[in-house]
Order: C-alpha cells, then sequence, then structure tokens
C-alpha cells in the first residue's frame, strides 16, 4: 500500500508526497508538529499540516533568507532570528565571520528539539558558542531590546496562529527601532500567487517605514506554487547599490555574488505587487 502527504496549500490547490513513515507527531502548546519521511525530498518537518523544510530543499530558503541581507550589511555582528526554530538560518548567518552573537528567538520550544534530533545537518549551528537560544515571543523579544541588533531575519510559519503577528506592521515598527543605525530586516513574505494581498500590504508596511525596501524571490519546490517572496527593510545601505566585488562568496549551494543583483530582476506581476509597475 502507497502512503502519501498531502498539503491543501489553497482550498483548491495542493501538493503531495509519498511517503516512507512517520518518524515524530506531537500536538505542542502551539501547533501540530510531525516529521515525515518522503521518497522524493527526504525527511520533512510539517507544521499545522503545512511544510516547513526537507533535507533536500532546504537550503534553497535558508540561504535566501539570510544571505542578501548579511552581505548587504556592512559589518554584522548582532543577529536576531525570529522563529526558525530547525537552526537553518543561524547556520548561515555563522557563515560571516563578523557575527559575534546570534540569537534565536522561537516561540515553540519542542520545534528547536525535535529539528536537533531528526535534522542535524540544519539544526547543528545551534550548539555554537555565538548561539543564544531563547523560547520566547518573538514580539515581546524586540520591544525589549532597542537599538540592539545590525541584522534582523523573521523566518515565520504561513500568517496563521501565533505567527499572525509576524505579518503586521506594528511589528515591523519594532524591528525596525530594535537596529542599529546600518539595520537590515528581511521576511519571507509567501507566494506571489497565492499571497497577493498579503505582499503588497507588507512591502508597503516595510516601505513605509524603512528607507529602502527591496522585494526578491527564490524557487522552493516544496513551498506553495513554487514561487517564493523575501521583503528587506534597510536603514542604510541598498542591495542592488553594491558591486558584485563588495560582496562576500559565502560558501552557498544556491546564493552568490553572481546571482544577487539578479535577484532583483522580478516578473512584471510581481513587481507590481511593489505599486513600481502597472497595475
Amino acid at each position: 500500500m502507497e502512503l502519501w502527504y498531502t498539503e491543501k496549500q489553497t482550498p483548491d490547490f495542493g501538493i503531495q508526497a509519498k511517503i516512507g513513515r512517520t518518524l515524530h507527531h506531537e500536538q505542542t502548546e502551539y501547533q501540530s508538529l510531525d516529521v515525515i519521511e518522503t521518497k522524493q525530498f527526504g525527511r520533512m518537518l510539517v507544521l499545522d499540516g503545512m511544510v516547513m523544510t526537507t533535507d533536500q530543499d532546504e537550503f534553497v530558503y535558508h540561504e535566501m533568507l539570510t544571505h542578501v541581507g548579511m552581505n548587504t550589511h556592512p559589518n554584522p555582528k548582532r543577529v536576531l532570528v525570529i522563529g526558525g526554530g530547525d537552526g537553518g538560518v543561524i547556520r548561515e548567518v555563522l557563515k560571516y565571520p563578523s557575527v559575534e552573537h546570534a540569537v534565536l528567538c522561537e516561540i515553540d520550544g519542542r520545534v528547536i528539539e525535535v529539528s536537533k534530533e531528526y535534522f542535524p545537518k540544519i539544526a547543528g549551528a545551534l550548539e555554537d558558542s555565538r548561539v543564544k537560544i531563547r523560547v520566547e515571543d518573538g514580539i515581546k523579544h524586540i520591544e525589549a531590546h532597542p537599538n540592539h541588533y545590525d541584522v534582523i531575519l523573521v523566518d515565520s510559519t504561513e500568517p496563521v496562529g501565533p505567527a499572525v503577528g509576524l505579518f503586521q506592521k506594528p511589528f515591523y515598527q519594532g524591528i525596525f527601532e530594535a537596529l542599529r543605525p546600518e539595520g537590515i530586516m528581511v521576511a519571507q513574505t509567501e507566494s506571489p500567487w497565492f499571497n497577493r494581498d498579503l505582499i503588497r500590504r507588507v512591502y508597503r508596511d516595510i516601505s513605509n517605514i524603512f528607507p529602502i525596501a527591496r522585494l526578491y524571490t527564490a524557487s522552493i519546490p516544496t513551498y506553495p506554487s513554487g514561487l517564493w517572496s523575501f521583503t528587506l527593510g534597510s536603514k542604510g545601505r541598498d542591495p542592488i547599490s553594491l558591486r558584485e566585488e563588495d560582496l562576500q562568496a559565502i560558501h552557498t549551494k544556491y546564493y552568490g555574488p553572481t546571482l544577487h543583483h539578479a535577484l532583483f530582476r522580478l516578473p512584471k506581476f510581481v513587481e507590481e505587487l511593489t505599486g513600481k509597475g502597472e497595475a
């Protein structure tokens, strides 16, 4: 008998993956947490029925959320990751020798523990001495740390349940205040196919708060529609204005200095979400 996992991404569309077995299941204080073994993408972390990461394509998401902002900042020393309990973004952050402190602020501590057990290649960097793990609400954390961080990366789940507040303008204002003078934030902002209103609103909010706002995309096969967006807000440097030779050649599989500027060349229907294209 064949076993298949289905993620219903909209009321009318979903994806399926053939699975070998379920490795873990629990209901945490905040959400349903599952780890399944798929035939195509290896182990898959699922929260409330939504794919968070897989062995095979995790590097795309984690690199793209991390390196555009980190490589744009002139000297990132203090970095905050909100969400991201699997540890993948922290792993990428620590590739920068300038980083002195990397804080992971994840509201659900069970995501961290389960990721350490089943995704050691993703979560292994959480043991680094530069990493501080805080199991708490990211919104409250930034409120308590004004003018503290150089880079803040928002690795949230979809805008449901405890993550809803991570897509609201007051949260982005709080991030602005928690950043130092040349600070940069990046947030994952969902699919341009299925979440256009959300992307349009988030981009507008961030551009109203930060002097510089940029939208960019990446291809992530296990995420809804396969096309994913990220929104950057900067107090100082513009990622588009940097020369290729100014960018660090970090060891990666997807992102790199030769790709950096191309990321901001958006399809017309995506560019329109920023208000810069024709509606």
